[in-house]
Formats: C-alpha cells, structure tokens, sequence
C-alpha cells in the first residue's frame, strides 16, 4: 500500500470524526436549546397564574357585598410586611359569588427546606390562606417575594407597620420572581442545562378601588 494511499485513508478518518463531533455537538445544542424554550414557557405561564391571582385578590382588599360590614376600608389590611400580607374581603367560597361575608386572605412564602426535593434550591411554597383553614401552598416556582407599602401622597412607609400606620396603606408595590423547578434532564452523567429559566414582574402600585370610599 503506497504512501499516498494511507495518507488518503487517515485523512478520511479524520474528516469523519470531525464530522461525527460536529453532529454530536448539534444534537446536544439543539437539545439545550429546547430545554431552555420548554423551561421559559413553564415560567411564564406559572408567572401568568400567579400574577392573575394577586391582581384579583389585592384589587378586592376592603370589598363587601354587605359594606356596613367593612365600613371602613383602610382597616382592611391586618398584617403587613415585606414578605406577608393579611387582608380582609368577601371571598367567592362555593363558586356562586361573594355571599356578603367578611373572610380574610393570607399570603406568604413557605421556607426553602419545604421543597428541599426538587431541584432548584430556591424555590418556595406559595401560600393563600382563606380564613382559618389549613395552609396550602402551591409550588409554582416562586423564588421571591415581597411588598412595598406607600400612603396617599405616594411616600413609602417604613416597616414594621402596625397598629394605625396600617390605615395609611394606600398602594402596594409587589415583586415577584419565578424560577423553573428543573435545571435540566441529564445526558450520561453531563447535565446539559444548568441554568435556571426565570421571569420577574412587579406591579407598581396596586391599589384597591375601595379605598375610594375613605
């Protein structure tokens, strides 16, 4: 076999292996990249649910179908701080609309070490407490978050805010953060996504439409 020969035939296992390493690299940068897509799109669609929920409920602070139960909506708010809010309002409980009873809300984050099995090392329980039932919280990715509170000339009130400070809440500017519960499927023993897919929205200033019978 000539010299020529040989050197033909390395070089074609050459350009073959290359080859084979750039189709491999492909696969798992296509892979990656439909990870990161599938991780976002849980995210935002976690956010949407999230967010749709804290609009609907904080928009209701104060609201009665009966108002001379709550006749006066700046003492709604019972609880506040950077990272709870308790809140009075007419609950829809049966699916049939508000009955016209005074219930309360309760949100706040449950610790990391309750979802110390997934993934994700941030990512908390988020709980909506009605009245005096049982905590149940929902992990949707929540990661963060928290309150501001500001009066009625829109000046921040510093916390801790109790006894007749919590009249003075007119707006509220909440901070969310969500991450994706999953890093990535492993491939051999390579992860091939580490990163986390997170989205951020903040509400500026929150207001119910009840503070307007102040």
């Amino acid at each position: 076999m000539g010299a020529q020969v040989i050197i033909d035939i390395v070089g074609s296992f050459i350009l073959f292996g290359w080859l084979l390493l750039t189709t491999i690299r492909m696969g798992v940068a296509n892979s990656e990249n439909m990870q990161t897509y599938g991780g976002e799109l849980l995210v935002q669609e976690n956010l949407v649910e999230v967010t749709k929920l804290l609009e609907y409920d904080f928009r209701k602070i104060g609201f009665c179908m009966e108002p001379n139960r709550i006749p006066d909506p700046t003492r709604a708010i019972v609880l506040a701080d950077s990272t709870r809010l308790k809140f009075l309002t007419d609950v829809d409980l049966t699916g049939s609309g508000p009955d016209g009873n005074v219930d309360s809300i309760y949100y706040f984050l449950g610790p990391v070490s309750e979802l110390s099995s997934t993934m994700n090392p941030r990512d908390r329980l988020l709980y909506r407490v009605v009245n005096n039932e049982s905590p149940k919280g929902s992990n949707l990715g929540v990661t963060s978050f928290r309150f501001r509170y500001f009066d009625s000339m829109g000046n921040e009130i510093g916390l801790p805010i109790t006894g007749n400070d919590l009249q003075r809440i007119q707006t509220i500017q909440i901070s969310l953060i969500v991450e994706n519960v999953v890093a990535g499927e492993l491939v051999e023993t390579a992860p091939i996504n580490t990163q986390y897919s997170s989205a951020f929205w903040q509400q500026m200033r929150l207001s119910s439409r009840n503070y307007r019978n102040r």
